[in-house]
């Protein structure tokens, strides 16, 4: 699926540390360590919410010169439990959980201060957590910017992006009764959230896929098909819809309002020009409200790090800070 970025990205590597953290309230976040163990530490933050990390987010660090950590947020990927199971509870599974959840991660390993990069729902987690964590960020790499705004989610869950994909919307609306479809976030959450696998499975399928179509400016079909196995794509859709139910627990525009918190801490802002799941508005808005963040459009992308220009800005952003030491421990 990313083959067509080895000429653009680090070639791949294998972690020298797994483990599982508990975090309480019955979760534990698995983690992964690769690269240089003295090097200067990064932690990825994976989209979503409930997307989980892949092998080939190491690829965008020189593993000679970062530590390279990655975590499954709660409830995915290779952490427990897994939101896929029909009794999976999440009123534990909140932005400010997993705030302190990356936290204590860090504390865990001994970091005194590292690199955040996060896209998209990453590129919210990375802001939420560094304007409540200033103190332990050296510098912030950013992606396809969502912050959760009442706008944002209805472009995306409403109708709004229906407009340049109406094919693909089509099969989205498709399991909802027309009578439902004026709130589809609230729709779609009935029918997750419903114990029978015969409703909650087709709805997470519907709810991914839609999401998948969408995420580059060309057609990736293996990246839907991976983006759509049952239990991934259940867990991914269950997640997403809690956090956009309550809109990311977050006051409207509180992230952009609060940039002013990152004040002093070295960042950079790539964004697909052409992003139709998170669209260049959002972006946009917090480049004005953050002027000394560099803000990079890239002008042949849509939403997806793995689109070869939004890949080749991020590596740039990372080499670029890799030269800036930094201890990682305190």
């Amino acid at each position: 699926m990313t083959a067509h970025l080895d000429g653009i990205l680090y070639p791949p590597i294998e972690p020298y540390d797994t483990g599982e953290l508990l975090v309480g309230d019955g979760n534990r976040v698995f983690y992964e360590q690769s690269g240089n163990p003295d090097g200067k530490p990064v932690v990825f933050l994976h989209g979503g919410p409930g997307g989980g990390t892949s092998p080939w987010h190491r690829r965008f660090f020189d593993p000679e010169r970062y530590r390279i950590i990655l975590l499954d947020q709660r409830g995915c990927g290779r952490s427990t439990p897994h939101a896929s199971a029909p009794d999976t509870d999440l009123r534990h599974n909140t932005t400010w959980h997993l705030v302190a959840d990356i936290d204590l991660l860090r504390r865990n390993l001994g970091i005194d201060r590292w690199q955040v990069f996060g896209g998209s729902w990453g590129s919210a987690l990375a802001l939420a957590y560094a304007q409540t964590h200033p103190e332990a960020v050296t510098e912030i790499v950013l992606r396809g910017i969502f912050t959760l705004r009442r706008h944002e989610l209805e472009w995306f869950y409403e109708g709004g992006a229906g407009a340049v994909f109406p094919d693909l919307w089509a099969d989205f609306i498709a399991p909802i009764p027309v009578l439902e479809r004026s709130r589809m976030i609230e729709a779609y959450h009935r029918r997750l959230f419903d114990p029978d696998p015969a409703v909650h499975r087709p709805a997470g399928l519907a709810w991914t896929r839609w999401e998948a179509s969408t995420l580059t400016l060309r057609p990736d079909p293996e990246l839907v098909a991976a983006m759509t196995d049952a239990d991934t794509a259940v867990a991914f859709a269950r997640i997403e819809n809690h956090y956009f139910v309550h809109e990311g627990w977050f006051r409207e525009g509180q992230l952009i309002e609060n940039a002013r918190a990152l004040h002093g801490i070295p960042a950079v802002i790539v964004q697909g020009r052409y992003d139709v799941c998170t669209p260049m508005m959002t972006a946009w808005d917090l480049h004005r409200a953050w002027p000394e963040a560099d803000f990079v459009v890239v002008p042949d992308a849509g939403h997806a790090a793995s689109e070869p220009g939004i890949a080749t800005a991020l590596r740039a952003a990372t080499d670029r800070f890799a030269d800036d030491a930094v201890t990682s421990e305190g």
